[in-house]
């Protein structure tokens, strides 16, 4: 058998939450003048339109199903930055986003559970 048959009649892999990850988009634009505040605004919601979440108001999150997805979003994020500022796209796994420490008002929240199946739209 050729390895193209092997993989054809071998078993489904199981979602891995090694493979899955989430991206953190997070900046720093400059807010000085009426100009910069309606870029730094554009962005933000060019980010939502994306499908990100925010998280705090610099800081926005998005779930991606593999490296391939992730650097499109890069491309994506890319076409759209200010011409001012700095902005950081970090990426870590499902796994690692699962042992987020949260704080709130003073104390500690339980951990997100995350989705036990992918929603497709």
């Amino acid at each position: 058998m050729t390895r193209r048959e092997l993989r054809a009649n071998a078993e489904p892999s199981h979602l891995s939450g090694y493979r899955f990850m989430w991206m953190l988009v997070t900046f720093d634009l400059p807010v000085e003048t009426p100009a910069q505040r309606k870029a730094a605004n554009r962005f933000r919601h060019d980010l939502l339109d994306l499908g990100f979440e925010m998280s705090q108001l610099s800081n926005y999150l998005r779930f991606c199903n593999g490296k391939e997805q992730f650097d499109s979003y890069v491309r994506k994020i890319g076409a759209k930055l200010p011409e001012f500022g700095n902005v950081y796209i970090f990426q870590f796994t499902d796994r690692q986003y699962e042992n987020i420490v949260r704080f709130s008002d003073q104390g500690r929240r339980p951990a997100r559970k995350n989705p036990d199946q992918m929603a497709l739209f």
